[in-house]
């Protein structure tokens, strides 16, 4: 019994084993094509298994799928390896297969002004370094920013300059100073981005800086401040004469999200009618007026022509009447044998040969 028990145990130990590798063996006809850089493998064998079967290849194709996925992790087990953080990884290869992108390449970053001036004359930048040397204090600080070196903001006494004011004061004038250069950062900052998405700038729409404005430019601020409210401008007063702006546009106006339910389905449904009726559907009054348009455009284009007819025909009757009984109409310079009408046929000089 002991021996029989002993043989039994072995064979079962050695069924488990063959088990666990046919488990992570699998043989294929055709080799499989791995992407390791993508986790991807492609199977180039015809599925003979899905054939037979029938209508139900559910099972056959969990079997597939499950063959093929443990190819791939026998291939990521052959390669090499390296512990993070108490884990190991595998390092993947650069990948082979050009995958298609999600969204489109992003365009570069159009330069700004100042960086096609440095371009257009050869200007490299010199990288700084952040500390510098800070005599006052004695030890390293930022160059630029909060508690930089050389910091005058920090100074309790200003010298004040020999062209100034000596009753101006020089702090507040600083500050005033450090708030104009903040504003004109600003001011750079938004044309830049302007000129990159090629929309107007911002003063193309406002007074310019020089104070010689013209009567246009001066219409179009301010319609352009009238405009600038929540309701575009409906509420606000006007000068007694003066005339309504001129190509202002309307106010979008768009349907609420929680509206009737009805309604809608009716728009859809009337929308779809129309997508699937096979004759497109007629606007009388639109083709009415269109003809009545091309009508009207063929009567015009016809006394056009005929009043340049009437206009060069009375133009030789008129240029006939003048030269009747001479060159010059009334002063007659010619000898009397010429000029005028013929009468009886006579010709000058004679009468008329039989």
């Amino acid at each position: 019994m002991e021996g029989q028990s002993v043989e039994e145990l072995l064979a079962k130990a050695e069924q488990d084993e063959a088990e666990k590798l046919h488990r992570i063996t699998v043989l294929k006809e055709l080799e499989l094509e791995f992407d390791l850089g993508n986790l991807l493998a492609s199977d180039r064998n015809p599925p003979t298994g899905l054939r037979c079967a029938g209508p139900t290849p559910e099972a056959e194709l969990r079997a597939l799928a499950r063959d093929n996925t443990q190819l791939l992790i026998n291939q990521l087990w052959q390669l090499p390896t390296e512990r993070v953080e108490e884990a190991i990884v595998a390092r993947l290869p650069e990948p082979t297969t050009r995958l298609p992108r999600e969204k489109p390449l992003p365009r570069p970053r159009p330069l700004t002004r100042w960086q096609q001036f440095a371009r257009l004359k050869g200007i490299r930048s010199k990288k700084k370094t952040n500390l510098v040397w800070d005599e006052v204090s004695g030890q390293w600080r930022r160059r630029w920013g909060y508690q930089r070196a050389r910091d005058d903001t920090k100074e309790w006494l200003i010298e004040v300059p020999g062209n100034a004011d000596p009753l101006e004061d020089q702090f507040a004038k600083r500050i005033q100073a450090k708030k104009e250069r903040v504003a004109k950062n600003e001011l750079n900052r938004l044309r830049n981005l302007a000129r990159a998405h090629k929309m107007q700038l911002p003063s193309a729409a406002g007074l310019h800086p020089t104070g010689h404005q013209s009567k246009e430019e001066l219409g179009r601020a301010m319609q352009v401040a009238k405009v600038s409210t929540a309701s575009v401008g409906r509420f606000q007063e006007r000068l007694p004469k003066e005339k309504a702006p001129r190509g202002s546009g309307k106010k979008r106006k768009f349907q609420s999200l929680f509206g009737d339910f009805a309604a809608e389905k009716k728009n859809q449904l009337e929308l779809l009618r129309i997508m699937n009726s096979k004759k497109p559907q007629l606007d009388v009054t639109r083709a009415t007026n269109k003809q009545m348009r091309e009508e009207d455009q063929e009567e015009a284009a016809k006394r056009r022509k005929m009043s340049q007819k009437g206009k060069r025909k009375g133009g030789r009757q008129g240029g006939g009447g003048e030269r009747k009984g001479g060159l010059g109409g009334k002063m007659n310079t010619r000898p009397p044998g010429f000029g005028g009408k013929r009468k009886g046929g006579q010709r000058p000089g004679g009468k008329r040969r039989k």
